[in-house]
């Protein structure tokens, strides 16, 4: 019995992650709203964005030398990988803040940010949620709010790029602006994959 255990220290991890996301997202959430300590809170981001890398990589580890895994090792893989990009798009929009010497956000920015909050914790929900597929419902339910809340991050880009082409007279901002933008969203639609990989891994083993 002991050679094929369920290895349960999975779900741990997951959870792990997604707390660690939680809280770079809303460390990022902070610094644009107190603007004036940007850049000296940008060390904290990374040092969060390298604990989830840590994580990250600890779940492939123990991957490769698990004999028989909670969920099927692609989609495991996939789980964690797509969890991670989401602090890591975090962090890169932060680090182009402060190399590009941003030195007021736009409100828009915060925006983006805010949904980004509001999207994390529906993945946290819905990964500690594949502990037992009892919870599929409430899983399924955080998938649907998060492609909820990913369709208000699109309509908010597609307004923030036609305000910024209109009124932005400095090429220069304007491609930093653009820049700026286009990666952070990229970080709400990494949580829309998150959850696309859960609902697989709910129909697959519900």
């Amino acid at each position: 019995m002991r050679l094929i255990p369920r290895e349960e220290k999975f779900f741990d991890l997951f959870d792990e992650l997604a707390e660690k996301i939680e809280e770079g997202v809303n460390a990022f959430l902070e610094m644009l709203r107190n603007y004036d300590s940007f850049d000296s809170k940008l060390a904290r981001l990374k040092s969060l964005e390298h604990e989830a890398d840590i994580i990250t990589h600890t779940t492939y580890e123990k991957m490769h030398k698990t004999f028989l895994t909670p969920l099927d090792r692609e989609d495991i893989y996939a789980l964690v990988n797509k969890m991670d990009s989401i602090l890591d798009m975090t962090e890169a929009t932060a680090v182009r803040m402060s190399l590009f010497h941003i030195k007021t956000p736009r409100p828009e920015i915060i925006e983006q940010a805010v949904l980004l909050v509001e999207a994390t914790k529906k993945v946290k929900i819905l990964v500690h949620g594949l502990r037992d597929m009892k919870n599929a419902p409430q899983v399924l339910e955080a998938c649907v709010e998060i492609n909820t809340i990913e369709n208000l991050g699109d309509a908010l880009l597609r307004n923030v790029m036609a305000k910024l082409f209109e009124g932005e007279k400095d090429p220069i901002e304007l491609i930093k602006w653009k820049d700026i933008f286009e990666r952070f969203e990229e970080a709400l639609d990494v949580c829309e994959d998150v959850s696309n990989i859960a609902e697989g891994i709910v129909l697959k083993n519900g």
